[in-house]
């Protein structure tokens, strides 16, 4: 798999030319998740798109799991491309490009996850991410747990204001706000405090995506400004708090 994902393909001394590419298969089950779901996609679907039959598919392509990989590393891309900044700045466009990119193709939520073998584009994201936190006297650690608590928040907003196709109930976020206002207004004395958050609650999925993502900076902000104030080498002496 790993071969594949890093456009590896393997020689081919005898047969025809091909006629087609793993890109041009990956491609076809993109469109094919973008519109149905990832469930959707299979080997036989793929073809059917396709000028080769399913057996011909297999001389590019094991199998299903390998071409979600492929196929998720392709709709990952790249990260876009943005000027050096403060890390705070950074980090925070980053996540949003990251959250853009699971809300155009919300398959990735199911395929990018568990272990695995990752791709040149989806490590690049993680390139660009630590990026912005090289040089803000965090360790190589804490830089990738930083991401990866970035990404873990990013990813748990997309999942709730996504819709997936083949999945879908067919009502919009204005849909279930006016479903969930009606209930309370029938069951305050049950909830009184849901209710009373909710009246002065005036936003979408993306204000949780802006507030979590904020306090995850703001922890951040803390961590690194504590790095910066005591140079290295110089020994901090306890507070005596009976002061």
């Amino acid at each position: 798999m790993t071969e594949l994902l890093w456009g590896k393909e393997p020689a081919r001394t005898r047969g025809p030319k091909p006629a087609i590419t793993l890109a041009e298969i990956a491609a076809a089950g993109i469109a094919i998740a973008d519109a149905e779901g990832l469930d959707a996609v299979s080997m036989q679907r793929v073809a059917d798109d396709l000028p080769v039959t399913k057996m011909a598919l297999y001389r590019y392509v094991p199998g299903k799991t390998e071409l979600v990989a492929v196929m998720s590393d392709l709709a990952m891309g790249k990260p876009p491309e943005r000027p050096d900044g403060p890390w705070r700045e950074t980090l925070h466009t980053w996540a949003h490009d990251l959250y853009d990119g699971f809300t155009r193709h919300p398959w990735l939520l199911q395929s990018t996850i568990g272990r695995r073998p990752l791709g040149p584009n989806e490590l690049t994201w993680m390139e660009q991410g630590l990026a912005g936190l090289t040089d803000t006297g965090l360790t190589g650690g804490e830089q990738l747990d930083a991401i990866l608590v970035v990404t873990s928040h990013v990813r748990n907003i997309a999942q709730q204001s996504t819709t997936f196709p083949g999945h879908s109930t067919g009502l919009t976020e204005e849909d279930m706000q006016r479903s969930f206002a009606e209930i309370l207004s029938t069951e305050a004395a049950r909830f009184p405090r849901l209710v009373a958050a909710m009246r002065t609650s005036a936003g979408s999925e993306n204000q949780g995506l802006e507030f979590g993502l904020q306090r995850i900076l703001d922890g951040l902000d803390l961590l690194i400004s504590s790095r910066v104030a005591v140079p290295d080498g110089i020994e901090t002496l306890p507070v005596d708090r009976r002061r």
